[in-house]
């Protein structure tokens, strides 16, 4: 890896996709920097740990100009990247190809996340051309427990020809990102460093995540992964990175090697056009339909109290040394606690990195 690939990937693996000036602006002004879009709740996969469930498009999802609408909303409240997920696959969103151009032709950032599985040659190069930002969704190095997790036969050999597709148009490059997200769950655990390695080797940045315990997730128990074992898993992720990649970073959840800081300056819009803090904060503080993003990002409390996480966060999070830069995963203290300001249930990080503890 040339020094010129490793200063793009230590800065996202940092988790400086903006810089903490652009990022304290965005809260003081009550702005936006990004929003994450699903486009269509519709799937070719079954994935077993699905926040959203994926599957059949839902009744009543957004049009293409109220998808556009949303997203002229967020270039008024200073936008510049549109992250779109996969609440459902968004290759399999009927004008995909549409909204694609429409954002290059506004200049914002674009990243999909993606499956990968209908990614071809003519995909991999529009995406290119197009100047988007790739993270194809591969849990296993192994063909079985890949298609186990993903519940389709046949869908590991479809996501390696999608990812040497993207490789033969050209990713990744200093213009045009490539990344994996992972999500650590018992049945990969093993794999992790074996992953990281792949990846890392490849310039392809990890995306790896402890699961949230929502979705699909909450049925199947023999996905669970301790918090312990997801440290002792993030501190072996953190030393390779050290000592093979010269990158250095301090474990802790819910992203090996970067920080969720989406809270801060982001917002989710559901194919439905509900609005959510993230995909595991479920509590829907408005509508696109009715609600403009101005208003809900200005006034509603919840969005008030994610922007200032760091000052009013409970429990051991708020004494943690790391406070101020890590608040845990608020989707999943929101799931296992109802609290979306309560301490990370599935943060392994113990008492002795807080100078005390709550009253």
């Amino acid at each position: 890896m040339s020094q010129a690939e490793k200063k793009p990937m230590a800065r996202a693996m940092a988790g400086l996709e903006f810089s903490p000036d652009e990022i304290d602006r965005a809260c003081r002004e009550r702005g936006l920097l990004s929003i994450e879009l699903e486009m269509t709740h519709a799937c070719n996969l079954r994935c077993a740990y699905c926040y959203a469930r994926g599957g059949e498009q839902l009744a009543g999802e957004m049009s293409f100009d109220e998808i556009k609408g949303a997203v002229a909303q967020a270039l008024e409240l200073g936008a510049r990247k549109i992250v779109i997920l996969g609440g459902g696959e968004p290759c399999m969103y009927s004008q995909f190809h549409g909204l694609i151009e429409h954002l290059d032709g506004l200049g914002v950032d674009i990243e999909v996340f993606t499956n990968g599985t209908l990614i071809d040659a003519q995909a991999a190069c529009f995406l290119y051309e197009h100047r988007v930002s790739v993270v194809v969704k591969r849990n296993s190095g192994d063909p079985a427990v890949q298609d186990a997790l993903a519940g389709v036969p046949g869908t590991f050999e479809r996501i390696q020809r999608g990812i040497d597709c993207l490789f033969a148009a050209g990713y990744p490059d200093a213009e045009h990102g490539l990344g994996v997200q992972t999500v650590i769950c018992r049945q990969n655990l093993s794999e992790m460093p074996e992953l990281w390695r792949w990846a890392r080797s490849r310039s392809i940045l990890p995306y790896f995540e402890c699961m949230t315990l929502q979705g699909r997730a909450v049925e199947d128990q023999e996905l669970r992964v301790s918090p312990d074992e997801i440290g002792e898993a993030f501190r072996e992720l953190s030393r390779i990175d050290r000592e093979e990649f010269g990158i250095e970073w301090t474990p802790h959840p819910p992203l090996a090697g970067s920080r969720c800081a989406r809270h801060l300056y982001s917002i989710l819009v559901r194919a439905n056009g509900d609005l959510y803090p993230c995909v595991g904060v479920e509590i829907a503080v408005g509508n696109i339909r009715r609600d403009r993003l101005a208003d809900v990002i200005r006034n509603h409390p919840v969005i008030d109290d994610l922007r200032h996480v760091y000052q009013r966060i409970k429990g051991r999070c708020r004494h943690c040394r790391l406070n101020g830069w890590c608040y845990g995963c608020r989707g999943n203290a929101f799931q296992l606690t109802g609290d979306y300001l309560a301490a990370d249930p599935c943060c392994w990080i113990g008492d002795g990195l807080a100078d005390q503890a709550d009253a």
